[in-house]
């Protein structure tokens, strides 16, 4: 019997996820780096990334840690939110109908194929003769040849119903739609909107995202913060934010170990500042960090990704200058499949280590690769 990996004795420890955060938008969100709209640029969503990731949240706990540290006058009130900050761990996107938030939707893992937005098939990883096969009429057969929907998301009280025979679960398209609209031009320098006179004129077409008025977005955070409206995501858009404590199925879902097959729920981001890999950072000799090489990963075409890191460049003469950016870096999309030798732990035990850092904190602050257990593999015999 193979035994689960112990997780080492020098990792972080931080505490595991006790809260759902809801953000509602008051009106609509911005559509993150994807480029604008105009008669130069006319596949302006190219680029488009939405909902916000868990780094964006982030910055509005640091932005509002930060605040409340400074009406406290005691130094043991300042060092307390210095610890909450530093223990601070988050992660998402997901998002949720208003009237059952904790019964969010995740990314459909890829070995799930979707039509007409339900389960249909369900292909498991065999051993041998070392393929992904599905069960049709009672026999396990390679998957129709037929096109499938992508981009899907399921309901986290089915979770534990994925592998089941005859299992058919519903499954919903994003409740969001790209929306482009007039923005007024900024000048360069200030927040001012430009001279009309101007020969680059005062109104530019931007891609703003309008949500679901039923729907809401939901994100996991181990820390509390204040309910309340929030500047949150680029443009200063507004949402009204709050937080529930999880419930029981969520709570012992999060701590069930991964096994050996798994998916992601959220991106994952593995290697080191220059490599980009699909599983935690590899020595000089080829292992992986995981103790194990992965026997066969499904998986799709990878993310790039960025965020501001929340630091001034060191030229910055005052507050007005922008942040600086992180490192770009290719993500493994959520609902990547992993099927490894041997089992892991819950993804809450991972080592700190397997994951790459940005400045001084470690990716897996941002919830990068949060992953959920699957079906173990099978054997034909």
């Amino acid at each position: 019997m193979q035994s689960v990996e112990s997780p080492p004795k020098q990792q972080i420890t931080r505490p595991p996820f006790q809260y759902i955060v809801i953000v509602e938008p008051l009106g609509l969100l911005y559509g993150s780096a994807g480029r604008f709209l105009s008669p130069e640029n006319l596949v302006g969503r190219s680029g488009t990334s939405f909902p916000p990731s868990a780094a964006t949240l982030s910055g509005l706990f640091a932005a509002q840690i930060e605040a409340e540290k400074k009406l406290k006058t005691s130094e043991e009130n300042g060092q307390q939110k210095d610890n909450l900050l530093n223990f601070l761990q988050l992660a998402g996107p997901f998002w949720a109908w208003n009237n059952n938030p904790q019964n969010f939707y995740v990314p459909t893992p890829f070995n799930c194929l979707v039509k007409q937005q339900q389960i249909k098939y369900q292909i498991v990883w065999h051993s041998e003769p070392k393929k992904w096969l599905t069960k049709i009429n009672g026999k396990w057969d390679t998957p129709p040849n037929d096109k499938f929907d992508k981009g899907t998301w399921m309901p986290i009280c089915c979770w534990q119903d994925l592998g089941k025979e005859n299992c058919a679960i519903k499954v919903e398209t994003s409740p969001w739609k790209v929306v482009p609209h007039l923005h007024p031009r900024l000048q360069e320098n200030q927040r001012h909107t430009v001279d009309p006179e101007d020969n680059r004129g005062s109104l530019f077409l931007e891609n703003g995202v309008q949500l679901d008025p039923d729907a809401c977005l939901v994100y996991l955070s181990n820390t509390q913060i204040p309910d309340g409206c929030y500047r949150f995501g680029g443009e200063g858009h507004l949402v009204d934010l709050s937080c529930q404590e999880i419930n029981e199925y969520l709570q012992n879902l999060l701590k069930e170990n991964v096994g050996c097959t798994f998916a992601l729920i959220t991106p994952a981001i593995w290697g080191s500042n220059r490599q980009s890999y699909r599983a935690p950072e590899q020595d000089k000799e080829g292992n992986l960090s995981w103790g194990n090489s992965p026997v066969t990963i499904l998986t799709e075409r990878p993310h790039p990704t960025r965020f501001r890191l929340g630091k001034y460049p060191e030229t910055a003469s005052d507050i007005s200058t922008p942040r600086i950016l992180s490192r770009g870096r290719y993500t493994t999309p959520a609902g990547t499949v992993y099927i490894l030798e041997n089992p892991l732990p819950a993804w809450q035990e991972w080592n700190e280590d397997w994951f790459p850092k940005e400045g001084f904190f470690s990716f897996k602050r941002w919830g990068f690769g949060l992953a959920l257990p699957l079906e173990s593999k099978r054997s034909i015999n």
